[in-house]
């Protein structure tokens, strides 16, 4: 699952029993090469989706860690392009490899669910990271992103749909998941990653009830499952002008 130059099943174990912040902090020089970054066909298949529903002047990568949304902002932001994330390693990594030598790029280190910017931004996105949020906080997470686009701006983020428990990817999250809540119900700090957590159909409710407009839009570069539901979407939600 990791390739030679990923962390050891020894260092994901300390990572594990870390808090969220200091976890990744230790997993920052070896994020890239874990099948935590989100891969490159979604990110492209992203940018070509924002390309259509722009343009877009200032842009903000939600919880960035090493960038990858950072490289999709560059494409389809005219004027500036910011990553915010809480961990100081994950940023470091970023700055040093994510757009060189581009002035637009400015790199804040602050919790998302404290964001430090007034409405200044016309498009937000995220890859990846909501599995660190329980679900009661994101009605304040959706608050702060509401809070820091401009009328009129639009937040995106793809979403995969689930597995369907006829699937080994079922049974794999669903132990994951279940590791979790026994390793936080025993150890302090806890590591809030829960995969299953993050449901469609309750975040377009949270995301409407902070006052977005949402859309749904099929990437069709995924293609379709069997039921003929998309494999992968973009949630589009917009703070109306």
């Amino acid at each position: 699952m990791f390739s030679p130059e990923g962390p050891s099943l020894r260092e994901l174990a300390v990572q594990a029993l870390s808090s969220v912040e200091r976890g990744y902090d230790l997993l920052a020089p070896k994020f890239d090469h874990t099948p935590f970054r989100t891969p490159e066909s979604v990110l492209t298949a992203v940018t070509s989706a924002l390309a259509r529903t722009g343009p877009y002047d200032d842009g903000l990568d939600l919880c960035c860690g090493t960038g990858a949304g950072v490289d999709v902002l560059t494409e389809v932001c005219r004027r500036s392009v910011t990553g915010v994330d809480f961990s100081a390693g994950m940023l470091d990594v970023a700055r040093r490899q994510v757009a060189a030598g581009d002035t637009r790029v400015a790199w804040v280190r602050a919790d998302a669910r404290a964001l430090p910017f007034a409405p200044a931004f016309d498009l937000a996105v995220s890859f990846g990271a909501f599995g660190h949020f329980l679900p009661r906080e994101l009605p304040g997470l959706f608050a702060q992103v509401h809070s820091v686009l401009r009328p009129g701006g639009t937040f995106a983020f793809p979403v995969v749909a689930p597995p369907g428990p006829t699937s080994p990817a079922y049974w794999m999250l669903l132990g994951f998941d279940a590791v979790m809540r026994v390793r936080n119900a025993v150890w302090r700090p806890p590591f809030v990653m829960y995969y299953r957590a993050f449901r469609l159909g309750e975040v377009r409710g949270e995301l409407v009830r902070a006052g977005f407009r949402v859309e749904l839009l099929a990437l069709p570069e995924f293609g379709r499952r069997t039921d003929g539901s998309p494999r992968v979407r973009m949630v589009v939600a917009r703070r109306p002008d």
